[in-house]
């Protein structure tokens, strides 16, 4: 299952029924969980861990240097986690050490044709990078998000569970979770309501949430006066916890 064409370091270390195409280089210091799959061509450089039965297509470069004007070659990390579809020309950079070090991916995630996933970004669990999507350094992503095509996340921005960006969506300050975007620069529009159904949010759950939007980017209220409301709110409806504290926690500032 590992082709003979295949380059693979002494230091690997490479679990039973992995797949290797041809031509694909694999460097040190990498371990590559059972099942996976890498196609042809791909290159996987040094410092990175990737979990069991991931798919990974063919001209896929992972574990790269940071693209970051201060790293000058310290030991940093790219970590991958299981049953990840990565297509195509996808990029993930290890991290830095000012951002921690490490570069994570969490579990079924699908990151489509030439996504770019920056130095020190942290992924959760079943997003989906749609072609083209990029991510700056350091953005963090929750679970279930989902990333249209062409879109681009600066640097340092948090991006909810659940919410979802338009195409070509340029995002410059947070997202709050559930939230759907549009636009350059990217603004709120509402609540993910077509997402959330799939992932069987209950009517009255979305009824709190569309309320909660309200509140905070219609009403023209206060932000702390919002989030004393939704603090209310969210005793009949957790869901709204990690709502409030990205609006708590922002340190960008939310995207308005």
């Amino acid at each position: 299952m590992i082709d003979s064409r295949a380059i693979i370091h002494p230091d690997a270390q490479i679990s039973p029924e992995v797949s290797i195409g041809p031509f694909a280089v694999i460097g040190p210091n990498v371990q590559i969980g059972a099942g996976s799959k890498i196609g042809s061509h791909t290159v996987i450089h040094r410092n990175t861990k990737i979990g069991r039965n991931n798919d990974i297509d063919a001209f896929v470069s992972l574990g790269g240097d940071p693209q970051h004007l201060h790293y000058k070659g310290e030991e940093t990390y790219l970590e991958i986690g299981d049953e990840n579809i990565i297509r195509e020309f996808c990029t993930l950079n290890r991290g830095t050490i000012q951002g921690g070090g490490m570069t994570r991916l969490g579990n079924k995630n699908l990151l489509m044709a030439y996504v770019h996933i920056a130095h020190d970004c942290l992924l959760g669990n079943e997003t989906v990078l749609a072609n083209n999507a990029g991510l700056a350094g350091h953005v963090s992503v929750g679970d279930y998000a989902v990333f249209s095509a062409f879109c681009g996340v600066h640097q340092f921005v948090k991006i909810g569970a659940y919410s979802f960006l338009g195409r070509a969506a340029k995002v410059v300050q947070d997202i709050p979770p559930y939230v759907l975007v549009t636009g350059n620069p990217g603004g709120p529009r509402g609540i993910n309501l077509v997402g959330l159904k799939r992932r069987g949010f209950s009517e009255t759950t979305l009824r709190t949430l569309r309320r909660a939007y309200s509140l905070v980017y219609r009403q023209g209220i206060q932000l702390q006066d919002a989030i004393d409301q939704l603090l209310i709110m969210s005793e009949t409806c957790p869901e709204l916890i990690p709502f409030i504290e990205m609006l708590k926690d922002s340190k960008r500032g939310m995207a308005r």
